[in-house]
C-alpha cells in the first residue's frame, strides 16, 4: 500500500501513477476536496506548463538534479498524460500552456474523476500530524493519536507554506527533519516585492511588459523580463513576483530593483525619436506610443523635464538623461508580502537528498517527495505546476516500482 500526503497537483499525479502500475493506494487530504490549489493557479485558468521549461529556469541546489527529472517525464510527456486523463491543453503565442476549458474547476472535476476510476481511496478531511518509520514502512497519524494509518511507501506531496488558507502550514516539516532530512529554511517566493515607491504614487495600478534586475550594492542578483505591476507598496505582476525569492531569503539585506520601462520597445521609441527629433511634438505623446500613458508625465518629471516638453526644444543631453532614466529606474527594496500572498513557498527538502529517478529518499528508505516540499522555485507561467506534474509522476512510478 502506499500513501500519499496532499492532494494538491503533484499528490494527484502520484496516485493516479501509482494506481495505473496496480498499487493500491490511500490519498490524504486536510481539505474538504482534492485540488484546492489547482482551482487558483492562473487566476483560475489553471496554468498547467510553459513551452520554456527546463531545467536551467528553475532554482535549486542540483541542476543535475532537475535534468535528470525532466529528461524522464517532460513538459511533452506530462501534456499527453494529461490530454490522456481528459484534459487537452493549448499554448499562449507566449508560451503558456492553459486547459482548452480555461477553467481550473473543470481540470478538478476530471482529475477528482480520474481518481475515482484509477481506485484511488481518498480521504479528505484527514490531516496528516506524524509519521513514524516501522519494520515496515511507515505508520501515519491521521488527525488524533487513535487514527493509525500503516502504509509500506509514504509520498509527501502537502506543500510549503504558500496559501496557508489552502492547507499549506508546513507543519510535517520538523517531522521529516526528525525523520533524518535537512529542512532549507522557508520564505515566500512568487509574491509581491515591498519598496519605497512613494516617487511612483501616481503609477498605481498601472501595468505594463518590462525588464527588472535585482541588485545588492553593486552585484546584480537576478533579471527577468516580462508584465510589471505599480502597487501602493512595491511591486507586483510576474516579473517582480519572479525574483521575490531573492529578496525574501535575503532579509535586511541593502536591495535594489533596477526597472527598464523600456525593454520590450526600445528600438520602437528611438525610431519615432529619431523621425520627430526637430518637431514641436509632445515628449510625452511620442513616449506614451511605446507605454501606458500614466507613465510618461511621472517619467519626464523624475527626470526634471516639463511634462508638456516638446521633442524639438529638449537638449541632445536632457533626451539622453530621460533613456537612461527610463532604463534604469531605480526603486529601494523593503522586503515581500508574505506566505498569505504567496504562490509558492522557498526552501524544504533539498534536491540533494532525494533520488531524481523516483523521487526517493537518499536518506529514509521507502519515502518519497513530490511537488513543493522540495527546495524547487520556478517563474510564473506554468513552469511549478510542471514540476508538480515531474516530481509527482516520477514519484508515483518510483513507489509502485
Amino acid at each position: 500500500m502506499i500513501g500519499i500526503i496532499g492532494a494538491g497537483p503533484a499528490g494527484i499525479m502520484a496516485a493516479l501513477e501509482a494506481a495505473q502500475r496496480g498499487a493500491r493506494v490511500i490519498l490524504f487530504d486536510a481539505n474538504p476536496a482534492v485540488g484546492r490549489k489547482l482551482l487558483v493557479t492562473g487566476n483560475g485558468r489553471c496554468n498547467i506548463s510553459n513551452a520554456h521549461t527546463g531545467p536551467e529556469r528553475y532554482t535549486c541546489a542540483d541542476r543535475k538534479f532537475l535534468e535528470t527529472a525532466f529528461g524522464l517525464y517532460g513538459r511533452e510527456t506530462a501534456l499527453a498524460r494529461l490530454r490522456d486523463l481528459g484534459v487537452p491543453a493549448y499554448a499562449t503565442p507566449d508560451g503558456w500552456y492553459y486547459p482548452l476549458s480555461d477553467s481550473a474547476a473543470s481540470v478538478v472535476e476530471t482529475l477528482t474523476a480520474m481518481l475515482d476510476l484509477a481506485g484511488v481511496e481518498v480521504r479528505l478531511r484527514c490531516k496528516a500530524v506524524d509519521i513514524w518509520r516501522t519494520a515496515d514502512g511507515f505508520a501515519l497519524t491521521i488527525g488524533g493519536p487513535s487514527h493509525v494509518c500503516q502504509v509500506e511507501r509514504l509520498i509527501v506531496a502537502c506543500g510549503g507554506k504558500a496559501y496557508p488558507a489552502l492547507g499549506s502550514t508546513g507543519e510535517l516539516f520538523p517531522i521529516l527533519e526528525r525523520l533524518g532530512h535537512t529542512i532549507v529554511p522557508l520564505y515566500p517566493a512568487l509574491v509581491p516585492i515591498t519598496a519605497r515607491v512613494r516617487q511612483f504614487h501616481k503609477l498605481q495600478g498601472v501595468r505594463l511588459d518590462a525588464g527588472l534586475s535585482l541588485w545588492q550594492g553593486g552585484r546584480k542578483l537576478a533579471e527577468t523580463s516580462g508584465n510589471l505591476m505599480f502597487a501602493q507598496d512595491g511591486f507586483s505582476g510576474p516579473a517582480a513576483m519572479d525574483l521575490s525569492h531573492w529578496v525574501s531569503t535575503r532579509p535586511g539585506a541593502d536591495l535594489k530593483l533596477v526597472i527598464d520601462l523600456a525593454a520590450f520597445h526600445r528600438n520602437a521609441l528611438l525610431e519615432l525619436i529619431a523621425r520627430w527629433r526637430r518637431r514641436p511634438v509632445p515628449l510625452g505623446a511620442v513616449l506614451a506610443a511605446v507605454m501606458p500613458a500614466k507613465v510618461p508625465p511621472v517619467v519626464l518629471s523624475l527626470a526634471g523635464l516639463d511634462p508638456a516638453v516638446r521633442l524639438a526644444d529638449v537638449s541632445q543631453k536632457e533626451l539622453n538623461r530621460l533613456l537612461h532614466l527610463l532604463s534604469h529606474l531605480e526603486a529601494e527594496v523593503t522586503g515581500t508580502r508574505g506566505f498569505k500572498f504567496a504562490q509558492l513557498s522557498t526552501g524544504g527538502i533539498p534536491v540533494t537528498e532525494v533520488h531524481p529517478q523516483t523521487m526517493e529518499s537518499r536518506l529514509v528508505p521507502r519515502l518519497h517527495f513530490a511537488g513543493e516540499v522540495m527546495d524547487v522555485i520556478g517563474p510564473c507561467g506554468g513552469f511549478n505546476l510542471q514540476w508538480c506534474w515531474t516530481s509527482g509522476a516520477l514519484a508515483g512510478r518510483g513507489a509502485a516500482q
